[in-house]
């Protein structure tokens, strides 16, 4: 057995690359620092509960778990920091008004998030803690396009989703919770037929609107279209209104999936993937996530994102390669 190699999907950082990604570590940082976000570093390992408290368990199944040696406690290594960013704010911080922070670290997940993919992930983040409502879905979605800019990718574009318009149609229903995590699971498959079995006992007005979810996908065209046909539930109406300023000030193009309830038992409101040229899948993710600071003790509007930063400069190191090239010629 060679002592040397290294475990599945786990692997060294060479020096070309290395370099790059401490470049944009470097510039991500400098402009999260210029918009007055403040740099935390959290732990590597913490107990298990406080890791994954408020993510309703979402993390679970990615966390490496170990045995304390001093405490006998369960421990945990983090897959994703913006939990321990929520507890350094609501404990450590807790600071009255709007707080702004932004992290940089190593995340180790369980099992590759795809086929190929690294357990071992730079993730590069920022937060706002205590801004309700539009103002700070606004700043963190011109925040992480600008941040795209700066990487220099090619062909970015933002997909959205809302969390309370599924919630909504099935409150407004009053759906029992065993049911409403049925219908989750068949809409995250996107699986009409064994929702549409699942919704057979509630009424009409109900199955309409969730058979028609799945459909709810493309530019901002759709939701005009769930204006018009989806219930006008009040909370669903402002679902709608936060997605349309979204695209309205969107610096690049946007699509939506009202069907997409990623993180559904941990965000509260807008969802958020981006997407770049030459990228197999999300280098970014966010969204708003106001419930979170409830498990921490103190309950506090939030909203962030965290980007993939290998990921991010492997499709950025193209475009400067170029521009490098193009500027050697002209010297």
């Amino acid at each position: 057995m060679r002592t040397w190699v290294l475990p599945e999907y786990i692997e060294d950082v060479l020096p070309p690359e290395a370099a790059r990604l401490e470049r944009l570590r470097r510039d991500l940082l400098d402009l999260f620092r210029a918009q007055g976000y403040e740099l935390v570093m959290p732990p590597l390992l913490e107990y298990l509960e406080s890791l994954l408290t408020g993510t309703g368990h979402d993390l679970d199944l990615q966390t490496f778990k170990l045995v304390d040696q001093l405490s006998g406690r369960m421990m945990g290594v983090r897959a994703d920091i913006t939990p321990q960013v929520a507890r350094i704010d609501a404990h450590l911080l807790n600071r009255k008004g709007v707080t702004r922070l932004c992290y940089c670290g190593s995340v180790l997940h369980a099992l590759p998030a795809s086929p190929g993919a690294t357990r071992e992930l730079i993730q590069i983040g920022a937060e706002i803690y205590g801004q309700a409502g539009l103002a700070g879905d606004l700043e963190i979605q011109a925040l992480l396009c600008r941040a795209l800019a700066v990487a220099g990718v090619r062909g970015a574009r933002l997909d959205f989703g809302h969390v309370a318009v599924f919630r909504a149609i099935v409150q407004a229903a009053r759906v029992a919770a065993a049911l409403e995590r049925e219908l989750f699971e068949a809409l995250q498959k996107k699986d009409v037929p064994g929702l549409m079995r699942l919704a057979r006992r509630l009424d009409s007005r109900t199955r309409s609107a969730l058979a028609l979810l799945p459909e709810l996908y493309g530019g901002p065209e759709v939701l005009e279209l769930a204006a018009r046909k989806l219930p006008r539930i009040p909370e669903l109406t402002g679902a709608l209104a936060t997605l349309r300023a979204l695209a309205r000030a969107c610096p690049i193009p946007a699509s939506f999936d009202l069907a997409e309830l990623r993180g559904y038992h941990y965000h509260s409101g807008v969802v958020f993937d981006a997407y770049c040229e030459g990228g197999a899948g999300a280098i970014a993710r966010g969204g708003r996530y106001d419930q979170v600071g409830r498990a921490f003790g103190r309950l506090r509007p939030a909203t962030g994102f965290s980007i993939n930063l290998r990921s991010l400069a492997a499709l950025g190191a193209a475009p400067r390669q170029r521009k490098r090239a193009r500027e050697g010629r002209a010297r």
